[in-house]
């Protein structure tokens, strides 16, 4: 079987022949899945990328995760919290800019509690009552993410950032688990939210099995919405030294997911636009639709570093790469599209 045969079987092949198209996969390869994975993209959305604005709360992190610069253990990091009245007006911001989803992201940061956290979102829903708020926020219980869904939220992001469980010991404390991270998204789940996940790509210890495992539980969870990016070391993490992971591998692996998952929404991520030149082009380009383009305050996007050089361009540093690909920036929350297949 050649490794084109193998692009057009990937909804059903086995283990062993994705690890060959993985391990021996060629420029033309590549192309030849991105090629079939925009087909796929536009039989479900048509030219539309989603834009989700950013809005980075803080940099304040309780976790000491080896591969993170905002970890608890890291006295370089220069930390803040926004305050309401300063995330309000990002959204006010974001609204005029045409933003229909706002993305309240940051560290795993105590202060944010149910209470605070539930009166911005509800008030957030108030003032735009036509807009997605989703949350980036990290492991809560049960009893928290059902309160923000009442107070509003709709879609949560919860990477899972490897679904081998040697792995994940590699790159977290024993405090945190895998068997944990994937309690919190089964809850989301039940809750109602939109949920989505993900992983890095190249992280240190990661082999092409964790990345296979990653693949089984992408297609076996279903997630509305999946972020992939290639692991960035930052220079006060224990993984300082270590290489980044590559954006070649990276874009892959977003159109086989592209494939396997027709309804998903793909983010060209961040990461990727840091790792290479044109990267979030390059992802919309490999069947990514979704943009998430920086909102928060100019003061504080420096600051907000998991990785060292993180892009950070705003909307309208966007708007023109996009429209250059013959792609479309979409009205409207976008929502998931469920598709069974």
């Amino acid at each position: 079987m050649t490794n084109q045969e193998r692009i057009d079987q990937l909804e059903a092949l086995p283990r062993d022949e994705m690890r060959v198209l993985l391990e021996s996969y060629t420029p033309e390869d590549a192309e030849y899945l991105f090629l079939r994975a925009r087909k796929i993209r536009e039989g479900v959305y048509g030219k539309a990328v989603y834009l989700r604005g950013l809005i980075e709360i803080s940099s304040y992190c309780r976790n000491d995760c080896y591969y993170c610069g905002l970890r608890k253990s890291n006295r370089k990091a220069q930390r803040y919290r926004l305050s309401k009245e300063e995330i309000l007006g990002c959204c006010a911001n974001g609204y005029a800019l045409g933003l229909r989803t706002f993305v309240l992201q940051g560290g795993e940061d105590p202060w944010f509690d149910d209470a605070r956290l539930c009166g911005i979102v509800g008030e957030i829903r108030q003032g735009y009552p036509d807009c997605a708020i989703t949350l980036s926020l990290g492991e809560r219980s049960r009893e928290s993410y059902a309160a923000l869904f009442a107070a509003g939220a709709n879609r949560y992001l919860l990477r899972h950032e490897t679904a081998n469980e040697n792995h994940y010991r590699l790159l977290h404390p024993a405090e945190l688990t895998l068997r944990n991270r994937m309690r919190c998204l089964r809850d989301l789940r039940e809750i109602g939210y939109q949920v989505g996940c993900g992983f890095m790509v190249g992280s240190p210890g990661q082999s092409i099995d964790c990345l296979l495992d990653d693949l089984e539980l992408l297609q076996a969870f279903r997630p509305e919405m999946v972020g992939i990016g290639p692991f960035l070391p930052h220079g006060d993490t224990p993984f300082a030294q270590a290489a980044p992971g590559s954006p070649g591998l990276t874009l892959l692996l977003l159109g086989i997911v592209r494939v396997l998952l027709p309804g998903a929404l793909l983010p060209a991520t961040t990461a990727l636009g840091t790792a290479s030149s044109k990267g979030r082009e390059r992802g919309l380009l490999a069947g990514a639709n979704v943009i998430m383009p920086n909102i928060s305050p100019a003061s504080v996007r420096g600051k907000y570093m998991i990785y060292d050089g993180k892009e950070t361009r705003g909307v309208e540093g966007l708007k023109g790469s996009i429209e250059a690909l013959g792609l479309e920036i979409a009205n409207g929350r976008g929502d998931a599209i469920s598709i069974d297949n």
